[in-house]
């Protein structure tokens, strides 16, 4: 693979020298004043370049060579931004442009020739002071060893095996605690009853298990509570926010629907909700006794058998909570030696948990040096199930966790354990890791807008045998194969679709981004600001207890993000951001388009995201940013796309709202790979014709529900249903590999779609019911996602959807039952590669069985269904034949709330049963859906 361009390590210094290359060429040799200026800087860079490689090989440079290595790296930053500025003055949109500014031209290429000049003296002396690079040899200490390149790494094809083994792997040590709490939640003890509200607060220091503990209580109790609610407080706690999900959560509305009063409102208004209703409600990492008065104030007493958890590292804390309610404490503990070793073998060694023999006396020493403590294990078992399982790898690793734990107290040694991990990654991943601490503590990180904001950045870089973002998926995959972040799963289908920092392992790469000034944050309790270095990445976290007032001193013109958080407390205007590559407002309501003056100024913005902002309408000036490749318009109040968006001919993402009206001529953006999402009759026919010459489009989605202010005749909506129709075959003939159609029932049965979909691998398909499952559908040999809806699903619609040769998940949605009283999936069926099956019928008693031979490779199964129409087909309706699908790992049970006591009873003994029978004993959730999947899509 081809090295990273932007590096934590050695910062702009690869894009700099190939930028230098390039200025030398043929191409800028009439620039002569530059050209003798930059051939000299190349070579000293090269090999400035070359030495910086070699020193980050040593394990503990001295302070002379940090220093030394700190500014070349800021240096490096600031040589790209010039070679920039130099090649954007020169490389202008067209003569008449170009004649316009020929004066600014000719001063700013005067100005770029001095700087370079003055860099070029910098580095001068830097070299001087660096002894013209020593060419001694630099011996390396015992415990050091040659890094496996990472491209090797990826091809092994373990990657995303590992990473699927951790997610599915359930806690461990967690019974006996768990069955303690419950103790405690539903126990009479005393003068209480069971009726009273009554309160657990768990306690323990970092890492130790108890948001995971909590969460785990959780699940096992919230059937049968109306009102459930589980949220993360942290250190900085903006309590708005925390407040307006609370409400959120217990009243299942959007959170954007929670009305923005004062704190007292937001108080009231849910204390008032929760009146006379039972909930179970989890406050996770309490940091104050302060935060808890507040979020106290919540919970009405009255409230009949309401549970409460709260989780803290604070011994004050949860005295506090327990005095606030008929309450307990918990202290949570470090692990048992057996337990420790049941976690460790599970991450190292897979499902099987078992430590060969000759490893077993070196296994014994590292688990004492990590004296329980779950988080240090789990680093410690990510680090060495990337290595070869011999005694001498894994006794280098031992010793270094010696050495780390020498004379320091519990944190310290955390993060000296943390810092093992971290100095065994490959630059590349380090690089992606520390990027990470852009994010406030408990933030849910979407993968998607990791990987695009890491290549905005040039942090990633494409490879001749992957997509660049594929090369994101491998990267984000090995920190979760390291275990250094945590995998957030769909609720729905199980996929990970997001990831969050664990707040110690989230301390420790805040400390490593502010010590190379790769990140300054600005709000932050505790963490300093260094206003005489120049900000390279600026995230301003508004809203919580520290302060985001910026330093008059802060040099903001270098910086090349600007990632808010919060609200729009202390936003700099635009402008002075002129070497800006990603700007980040998602999620602050409260930004309007007047935040956007100036955004033309920004000439090297690679990636915008308003999503979920007040903006109603995008500046005349986007139009300036050629280089622009990713815009999240979605959850805005954007309802018309200038034309002038045309001229950003390297987009390749474009995210909108389904009202969005696009301009003609979209066959201009000829790097589009991504687009979503299209209502169909918004647009022109002229739009939907040339929709189908994007070549190079890979997703699309779009929506054919009519606009309620006008009404078509039904030849208009019929034209608009052919021209749609050849687009799509079109764009699949070229590149489309996914399509999202919504409300497109009727287009599906009246336009087939094949045979030129038979390069189609995902098709979802949203309120779009067919009335039985489409025959050209046969065709689709390649399709390996498939969502759809069948009114009145049939025999013969499964024997169609089980010949698909590469399905590999399929989502059913049934609306009715078929005459027959069940569907049988067989041998016969086929499924011969499905991994997850999603079932849901609406309204109607399940009607699966499944029987020998089916669905062979079927590893999750997910039915919703209503129970107490099962009970009504026949004896033993809650029999679906679970023991015949030989893979099966996880079952999961939607509609059990909705059912009666005795029929809700009998169905979970029925399935308890079948898991229990089942030799791979499959993991049973139950209830995870509270509504019906027909009302879960967010587009």
């Amino acid at each position: 693979m081809e090295p990273v361009l932007v590096s934590a390590a050695t910062g702009a210094l690869k894009p700099v020298l190939e930028k230098l290359a390039t200025l030398v060429g043929d191409k800028y040799k009439r620039f002569k004043h530059v050209h003798r200026e930059v051939s000299l800087l190349r070579d000293e860079l090269a090999t400035m370049h070359a030495f910086l490689l070699e020193m980050l090989e040593e394990e503990s440079p001295n302070e002379r060579d940090k220093l030394w290595m700190k500014e070349v790296r800021e240096l490096s930053y600031d040589m790209e931004d010039c070679v920039d500025d130099f090649i954007q003055d020169i490389e202008s949109d067209g003569f008449i442009e170009e004649m316009k500014n020929w004066l600014g031209m000719m001063m700013a290429r005067g100005r770029t020739a001095s700087e370079i000049h003055g860099l070029k003296k910098q580095v001068i002396e830097l070299s001087k002071r660096n002894g013209r690079y020593k060419t001694e040899v630099r011996q390396s200490n015992a415990s050091h060893k040659v890094k496996e390149d990472f491209s090797q790494t990826m091809n092994k094809g373990t990657l995303h095996a590992r990473a699927l083994v951790r997610l599915n792997s359930t806690p461990v040590a967690i019974d006996k605690p768990k069955a303690e709490i419950i103790k405690l939640l539903t126990e009479v003890d005393g003068c209480g009853s069971p009726e009273q509200l009554k309160i657990v607060s768990i306690v323990g220091s970092g890492g130790m298990g108890k948001t995971t503990l909590a969460n785990q209580v959780y699940q096992e109790l919230k059937v049968g509570f109306q009102c459930l609610a589980f949220l993360s407080v942290s250190r900085s706690p903006n309590m708005m926010n925390i407040l307006r999900r609370i409400l959120s959560q217990v009243s299942r509305q959007p959170y954007a629907n929670t009305i923005e009063g004062s704190e007292e409102d937001l108080v009231l208004k849910i204390n008032e909700f929760l009146q006379d209703k039972r909930y179970f409600i989890v406050v996770d990492d309490i940091w104050s006794v302060d935060t808890w008065d507040i979020i106290k104030r919540v919970f009405p007493k009255t409230s009949i058998g309401s549970r409460i958890i709260t989780t803290t590292r604070i011994n004050a804390v949860a005295k506090s909570c327990r005095s606030s309610f008929n309450g307990h404490i918990h202290d949570i503990g470090p692990l048992d030696i057996e337990h420790s070793r049941q976690v460790f073998c599970r991450i190292v060694f897979g499902p099987k948990e078992h430590c060969p023999s000759h490893l077993e006396e070196v296994l014994n020493q590292i688990l004492k040096k990590c004296d329980g403590l779950p988080l240090a294990i789990i680093a410690i078992s990510g680090l060495l199930a990337n290595k070869e399982s011999t005694v001498s790898k894994w006794n280098e690793v031992k010793d270094s966790i010696g050495r780390a734990l020498e004379r320091n107290n519990s944190v310290e040694n955390m993060m000296k354990i943390l810092s093992l991990s971290y100095f065994d990654l490959p630059s590349d991943l380090k690089t992606c890791l520390l990027y990470l601490s852009i994010f406030p503590e408990d933030t849910i990180i979407e993968k998607k807008n990791l990987i695009r904001r890491w290549i905005a950045e040039g942090i990633i870089h494409k490879d001749s045998r992957y997509t660049i973002h594929e090369v994101g998926e491998m990267y984000f995959n090995e920190l979760v194969n390291r275990c250094l972040v945590q995998p957030v799963k769909d609720r729905y289908d199980h996929k990970v679709t997001r990831c969050r920092v664990h707040d110690v392992i989230l301390d420790f790469i805040v400390s490593k981004s502010i010590e190379d000034n790769f990140i300054t944050l600005v709000g932050v309790p505790c963490v300093p600001i260094n206003d005489k270095m120049k900000v390279r990445r600026l995230s301003l976290q508004n809203g919580g207890e520290g302060n985001s007032t910026l330093p008059k001193h802060l040099v903001l013109s270098h910086a090349r993000s600007l990632s808010v958080f919060g609200n729009t407390d202390g936003i700099p205007p635009l402008n002075v951001f002129i070497h800006l590559r990603i700007l980040d407002f998602g999620g602050i309501k409260q930004l309007k388009e007047h935040y956007l003056t100036n955004i033309g100024m920004l000439l090297h913005l690679r990636y915008i995201n308003l999503r979920g902002t007040g903006v109603s309408k995008l500046p005349k000036g986007i139009r300036h940013l050629r280089y622009l490749e990713m815009l999240d318009l979605r959850s805005t109040e954007v309802g018309e796309l200038p034309a002038s968006l045309l001229n950003l001919r390297k987009l390749v993402y474009l995210l909108t709202d389904g009202a969005v009206k696009f301009p003609d001529g979209i066959m201009k953006l000829e790097a589009l790979e991504v687009l979503k999402r299209v209502r169909v009759f918004s647009q022109t026919s002229n739009f939907l014709q040339e929709l189908g010459q994007l070549k190079n489009l890979r997703k699309l989605f779009i929506t054919l529900q009519d606009d309620s202010s006008t009404r078509r005749e039904t030849e208009e909506i019929n034209e608009l249903y052919k021209v749609t129709a050849s687009s799509l075959r079109s764009l699949v003939s070229l590149n489309l590999r996914s399509l999202k159609i919504m409300s497109g029932g009727s287009f599906l049965q009246q336009e087939p779609l094949c045979p030129a979909m038979l390069n189609l691998q995902k098709l979802i398909l949203i309120r779009s019911p067919v009335q039985q499952v489409p025959e050209w559908m046969l065709l689709l040999v390649n399709l390996q996602e498939l969502r759809i809806e069948v009114e009145g699903i049939r025999q013969k619609d499964l024997c169609i959807l089980g010949s698909l040769p590469a399905l590999l998940i399929l989502e059913v949605e049934a609306r009715g039952c078929s005459k027959d009283a069940k569907l049988t999936v067989g041998g016969e069926v086929g499924f011969p590669c499905l991994l997850k099956f999603l079932y849901y019928i609406a309204g109607e008693g399940m009607n699966l069985m499944f029987t020998t031979g089916s669905m062979p490779m079927l590893e999750m199964l997910k039915i919703y269904f209503e129970p107490d129409e099962t009970k009504a087909l026949a004896t033993g309706a809650f029999e679906f034949g679970l023991g015949n699908l030989p893979r099966l790992a996880t079952v999961e049970v939607g509609g059990l709330t909705r059912a009666s006591r005795v029929v809700q009873a009998a169905a979970k003994a029925c399935l308890e049963r079948a898991v229990r029978a089942h030799p791979n004993r499959p993991a049973l959730l139950n209830d995870t859906l509270r509504a019906h999947p027909a009302r879960r899509f967010r587009p």
